[in-house]
């Protein structure tokens, strides 16, 4: 290790694009990446379940009136 800055076992994955429409380049992600995760809608679920749902209009009942005149 040369560099003494460089003390970290991980390093994200390469990129593409710049600014806003940066990504992870997909063909570079591998499973080690931690790229799937299967479990994912039923934590959201479990973490989310006390929430209203959401109306029609994206809005949930306990969001703040709209100060737009």
């Amino acid at each position: 290790m040369k560099d003494p800055l460089d003390r970290a076992t991980s390093h994200p994955p390469p990129t593409l694009g710049e600014g806003c429409v940066r990504r992870y380049d997909p063909k570079a992600l591998r499973d080690e990446d931690g790229t799937e995760f299967p479990g994912a809608e039923a934590l959201w679920r479990s973490l989310h379940s006390d929430q209203p749902p959401a109306e029609p209009d994206g809005k949930t009942d306990g969001d703040p009136p709209s100060t737009a005149a």
